[in-house]
């Protein structure tokens, strides 16, 4: 067996320190820990040599473009634990390191404290402690402390001058540095704020109209921003508005054959009107999506698009590089199987696969010259990782303003593993999570590290393809909790269009939409009798009032003595605010006890027990009492109760 050799040289010009148990990293900085842009960036280290030497250490940062670091001064905790902290401000890229070194002035000084209060004699200590001085190399202020003390000190003899403190504060900046070492860099991705927090809703432009069975516009689409900035939502989300194939278009319900008229699916992306970066004729024009780019920011609304990396029969890009796409031995192309057999799926690892990935990055960067800043990227299994990796780099690189949401439902490690590329946001398994057990365990996960450094949870109560089976009874209570759940337990959320109005037709034994828009025109009354549009609205507002519910990561949950209420209490630093949440998660009238345990809130800087209640619906306050509070939900009512906790 072959053993590497360590030679006497090689070993004594090792690193003095070890640098471990860095915190945050991700598979030991593999991948990049993800912040907001102005929040502060706290991290922690064991940083320790041999000896009693005195230890110094500061946190190192920069921008990943940029070749100078930025230093913060990292505090000793104990146990040779330090922390420090910086404040990214804009989006981007990062990486982040920590420094060690030996501080041979405070050594020395502490060595001769020690003698002196020993009465032992410091006189060659004290020209060993000048000679130091007369090594560093500081700025002019701290260089005009050191002179001044080791002046005091050759006229004097007095070691008291080489002690003062305001030359251990020069000495700490100025003397050298022999030994200084420096951890591996550590990435880290600064997003804008609404890659935490923000309300999503999704819709098919197509089916805008108000006119039966006629396609909608664009313009059609702009007449109903109104509305939507009504109901509270951030981000209005589009499903693909790209030209649509014709060849093995879908029908009605995914039928395999389209009759005369029947619009297709958006996810079959292409026709000989373009592909990509083309709009489908029939919504309009470029010039008419600015005006809803335009419209969507006069109302506080950002566009979202969809981004599907595939394509229909009927691409351009089939005639134009049929090397970026298999061919079967009687020279058809390769469709997806079963119920996606109307698209066709890139090679991407073809022999112009630079030309396709590049193609890619171009359809992205064109919509964002037209104002879009977020994308859902759809169907990720049918790109390799690697093409993920590359395109968000790149397209962060060049912008990093745009958030890019990973919308695929897949194995549980090949979601972490997307988000942990970079994806801003993720999908998550939600919809399917609806006991009190299943929700706590989920979301115990996805709240502690190292998750909540890496996954950001949108999370989505249905979607055009999913209509979960809790919804498919119609009940106004089940809507109504979904939605609550979904806005109070994570940052993000979003619901697809018609879930307002209580859509929940359901293909028998599916959790899909009968007559689901995905294949047909379809027309509503969008202030349909019965609509939960103004519940919407006002859990929207409470968001927005709250700075507790605008993330997801500090989150607790209380054991509340009815099993199928579940309770929990989410705080936010800055500004302080704790808000207690109460959900019903069945239907019928309930009274429990809650113990809020040793929940506290901030005030001035110091902890105190809650001793009040302010629901922030109603604004009522109530009392704590015995160290909990008795409880009434009648879910047809509302099953959700909200509540300000207050000292």
């Amino acid at each position: 067996m072959n053993k590497t050799i360590q030679t006497v040289e090689s070993a004594a010009a090792g690193s003095a320190f070890l640098i471990e148990d860095v915190y945050p990293a991700i598979d030991g900085g593999r991948f990049p820990v993800k912040r907001i842009a102005g929040d502060r960036v706290e991290v922690w280290a064991d940083v320790y040599r041999d000896g009693d030497a005195v230890v110094r250490a500061a946190l190192i940062w920069r921008p990943e473009q940029e070749r100078d670091w930025r230093h913060e001064p990292m505090t000793h905790h104990g146990n040779d634990r330090w922390s420090g902290a910086f404040t990214p401000v804009e989006p981007g890229q990062y990486v982040y390191a920590i420094e060690a070194w030996t501080d041979e002035y405070a050594t020395w000084s502490h060595a001769v404290l020690r003698k002196q209060r020993a009465g032992a004699d410091i006189s060659l200590d004290a020209i060993e402690g000048a000679g130091l001085l007369t090594k560093a190399h500081g700025a002019q202020a701290a260089a005009a402390i050191i002179v001044r003390q080791c002046e005091d000190y050759l006229q004097t003899g007095d070691v008291t001058s080489l002690l003062a403190t305001e030359l251990g504060d020069a000495m700490a900046e100025s003397q050298s540095r022999p030994d200084l070492t420096r951890s591996q860099p550590f990435p880290l991705m600064i997003d804008r704020d609404r890659a935490r927090f923000g309300a999503w809703y999704q819709m098919m432009p197509r089916s805008q109209s108000r006119i039966a069975g006629q396609h909608g516009t664009l313009r059609d689409c702009i007449a109903r921003v109104p509305d939507i900035a009504a109901m509270g939502f951030d981000v209005l989300y589009f499903t693909p508005i790209h030209p649509i194939g014709r060849s093995r278009r879908k029908g009605r319900n995914n039928a395999p054959v389209a009759t005369d008229g029947e619009p297709g699916s958006p996810y079959a992306i292409g026709a000989a009107e373009g592909g990509h970066d083309a709009l489908h004729p029939d919504l309009g024009t470029i010039e008419d999506f600015r005006a809803l780019v335009a419209t969507c920011l006069e109302y506080g609304l950002e566009l979202a698009l969809d981004f599907a990396v595939q394509c229909s029969p009927d691409h351009p890009w089939l005639a134009q590089h049929p090397e970026w796409f298999k061919w079967r031995p009687d020279r058809s192309v390769r469709t997806a199987d079963g119920p996606y057999s109307d698209i066709v799926i890139p090679d991407f690892s073809s022999v112009d696969r630079i030309g396709l990935w590049n193609a890619f990055r171009d359809a992205v960067l064109f919509w964002i010259d037209h104002g879009v800043t977020i994308f859902a990227i759809d169907n990720h299994d049918t790109a390799p990782l690697a093409f993920w990796d590359w395109l968000i780099r790149d397209i962060r690189r060049r912008h990093p303003e745009v958030i890019l949401f990973s919308k695929t439902f897949a194995r549980p490690k090949l979601m972490q593993g997307l988000a942990k590329l970079g994806f801003a946001q993720s999908f998550s398994y939600f919809p399917w999570r609806t006991s009190r057990w299943e929700l706590e365990q989920y979301f115990g996960e996805l709240t502690r590290y190292p998750a909540r450094d890496f996954y950001r949870p949108n999370l989505f109560v249905n979607t055009p393809d999913l209509l979960p089976y809790h919804l498919q009874g119609g009940e106004g209570w089940a809507f109504k909790s979904r939605v609550a759940l979904a806005a109070t337990l994570s940052g993000s959320y979003g619901v697809y269009s018609g879930f307002e109005l209580l859509e929940h037709e359901a293909i028998p034994g599916r959790e899909e939409y009968l007559d689901s828009e995905k294949y047909q025109i379809k027309q509503r009354d969008w202030d349909k009798a019965g609509n939960i549009k103004s519940y919407i609205a006002e859990l929207n507002r409470i968001r927005h009032d709250n700075a507790a519910l605008q993330q997801t990561a500090n989150l607790r949950f209380l054991d509340a003595e009815d099993g199928e209420t579940i309770a929990f209490v989410k705080e936010a630093a800055e500004p302080a605010n704790i808000v207690l949440v109460v959900i019903a998660l069945s239907g019928h009238v309930r009274e429990f006890w809650l113990p809020l345990g040793d929940v506290t809130v901030d005030a001035s800087g110091q902890r105190h027990h809650v001793t009040t209640l302010e629901n922030l619906i109603t604004g009522e306050q109530s009392r704590i009492e015995w160290g909990g509070i008795k409880l009434r939900i009648d879910p047809d009512r509302d099953p959700a109760l909200l509540f300000r906790c207050l000292a």
